[in-house]
């Protein structure tokens, strides 16, 4: 089963549970995938998130429901996950430009591009089945790989991520923050590490260096970190990493023979090499 078909069966089940607690967990295992790879698949694919999807399909469905009954406001807004009226007054008016109640009292139909359908992630095979414009991956077997760094934090949601990573390297370099990693073995190179992942989309991003302390006494901010050894893709970055991150999750891994396993994506970038205008960085994504 490819990773179309698997998403699709995620999406039916939050489809069948819109009016239910949202559920990411199970969602994703619907897909057979974790939950934080299960929303990063979809924001690659999309360009939205799994929590955006869902908050405006309820508010799609309940635009609906308001214009097709005479039930009360109060009852609709229980109906579609929200606690109270006026939670679901402020939502719906920052979603449609209205109250419910003038919404409900309109006589031609909504702007149609603030509804939300129900995604057939058919359409996307479609749409990304020709050819895409990336280097092909090199397939490598690494060892482990001790790592000490400073730990940033960041969430998938609304592309956080992609504008924040790139100040997260600027503070490293700026602040000369890896002057505090003990025992540094390989100063050349800077890691990058997505990892700590939660369920709502929040996750680490470490960047640090290779150490070969043991037990290092670090300063506040500072952590550990081992990258698994294994088998993973490895991508030359030839332009922007974030449009390569869309790339391989919006394009190559659902197209590919492999699957992406349990373990931290991570980027290598050969500081004394690049330039600001050309970065010399490769992208692991462990692979099976």
């Amino acid at each position: 089963m490819d990773h179309y078909t698997r998403i699709q069966l995620a999406i039916t089940y939050l489809e069948d549970h819109l009016q239910d607690e949202f559920d990411i967990r199970e969602a994703s295992a619907k897909a057979g995938f974790s939950a934080f790879h299960f929303q990063r698949l979809f924001q690659a694919i999309t360009g939205f998130t799994v929590l955006e999807y869902v908050r405006k399909r309820r508010l799609t469905e309940a635009a609906r429901h308001l214009r097709d009954s005479a039930d009360g406001i109060l009852n609709i807004a229980l109906s579609w996950g929200y606690q109270s009226q006026e939670a679901f007054t402020r939502a719906f008016t920052a979603h449609w430009g209205m109250t419910p109640a003038r919404f409900r009292r309109l006589d031609e139909q909504p702007c149609s591009s603030k509804m939300q359908r129900s995604i057939d992630f058919n359409d996307y095979r479609t749409q990304l089945g020709g050819e895409f414009y990336m280097n092909k991956p090199h397939l490598v077997t690494m060892d482990a790989i001790q790592i000490i760094g400073y730990a940033y934090q960041t969430n998938l949601n609304g592309d956080q991520h992609y504008t924040d990573i790139p100040g997260f390297y600027h503070d490293f370099g700026a602040e000369q923050k890896f002057m505090n990693i003990p025992e540094r073995t390989r100063p050349d190179l800077a890691y990058g590490i997505a990892c700590r992942f939660e369920d709502d989309g929040a996750f680490t991003f470490l960047i640090g260096e290779e150490s070969s302390s043991d037990a290092p006494e670090l300063q506040p901010g500072y952590t550990t970190f081992e990258i698994p050894g294994g088998f993973y893709a490895e991508f030359t970055v030839d332009g922007s990493g974030q449009d390569i991150r869309k790339m391989i999750y919006g394009s190559w891994l659902p197209q590919s023979n492999y699957e992406r396993r349990e373990g931290p994506d991570f980027e290598v970038t050969d500081v004394w090499k690049s330039t600001p205008e050309q970065l010399d960085m490769k992208i692991y994504i462990p692979i099976k």
